[in-house]
């Protein structure tokens, strides 16, 4: 079973929410793909990490051979290429990798090379393995990272939590397509309610099971309460904001293992997305 966890917008608890889902599993895998941010690995300190580079591809021209006939550019649907001084010049910053441009050359004259992006780094926490995608400094895409860290997954009879991006652009696609079920982290703020309304489009256009974790609850918001209710999106649970969640988290704690209440609320919660699953 593949759980998803999203957010529409940063600093919801959407980690929160993955690594304690993930620990109370017990037996299962974490997966950040949040690459740009990954900080599921500052709570749950893997051990025994093993790092793989992440590469994509990058068309290169062999000028002598190039002819000037622009089937590379025109062909191009991403305009990653442009056509300047007589030859074809690429943007590695726009390039999707998807080899065209080479397999339409008449003369041989595009190859590729391999470009790193990124790791993805696989560990240990106990009986949960922990895999994290990082994203290279300054890539446009974190695409490729994530589909890796998605790909390093060796326990797939788990339970496996995935850690998404927060939003709702590619990465975010990318993370959400293979799961079973969507948790979407929403705080109880007109902000946290538009960027909800949105990642909730995306996971019904997806046409992916969710249900909805509201977390900082202090107080009902009346317009997400109606928005819930008005779309039929179950309620999980409400996660109040308490002084010793906030203590735990401050020094990388993982509430579960440490706070009575919490354990009980996340157990109920992974039992309610199980049924959401045999629905």
């Amino acid at each position: 079973m593949r759980i998803a966890v999203l957010s529409g917008k940063g600093g919801t608890g959407k980690t929160f929410v993955s690594v304690n889902l993930a620990v109370t599993a017990k037996n299962a895998t974490y997966i950040d793909c949040d690459v740009e941010e990954p900080n599921g690995r500052l709570f749950l300190k893997p051990q025994n990490i093993k790092t793989e580079e992440v590469h994509t591809y990058l068309p290169q021209l062999i000028e002598e051979k190039c002819i000037g006939c622009r089937k590379c550019v025109d062909l191009c649907r991403f305009s990653a290429m442009s056509f300047i001084k007589n030859k074809p010049i690429v943007f590695k910053e726009v390039c999707h990798s998807c080899g065209a441009c080479a397999l339409v050359c008449p003369t041989g004259a595009i190859y590729e090379v391999e470009r790193p992006v990124g790791v993805v780094e696989n560990g240990s926490y106990g009986a949960v393995q922990v895999i994290t995608g990082v994203l290279n400094v300054g890539e446009a895409s974190g695409v490729p990272v994530i589909r890796s860290a998605l790909e390093a997954n060796n326990a797939d009879e788990n339970i496996t939590v995935i850690d998404c991006p927060p939003g709702s652009a590619c990465t975010v696609m990318e993370s959400v397509q293979s799961a079973d079920y969507c948790v979407l982290v929403v705080e109880a703020t007109a902000f946290g309610l538009h960027n909800f309304q949105m990642v909730y489009e995306l996971v019904t256009l997806l046409q992916k099971p969710c249900g909805v974790v509201i977390n900082k609850a202090d107080h009902a918001y009346a317009q997400l309460e109606s928005f819930c209710k008005e779309n039929d999106i179950p309620v999980l649970c409400r996660i109040p904001y308490r002084e010793k969640l906030a203590q735990i988290g401050a020094r990388a704690g993982i509430a579960c293992e440490e706070d009575e209440e919490t354990r009980e609320q996340f157990i109920e919660l992974l039992e309610k997305i199980k049924r959401g699953v045999e629905k």
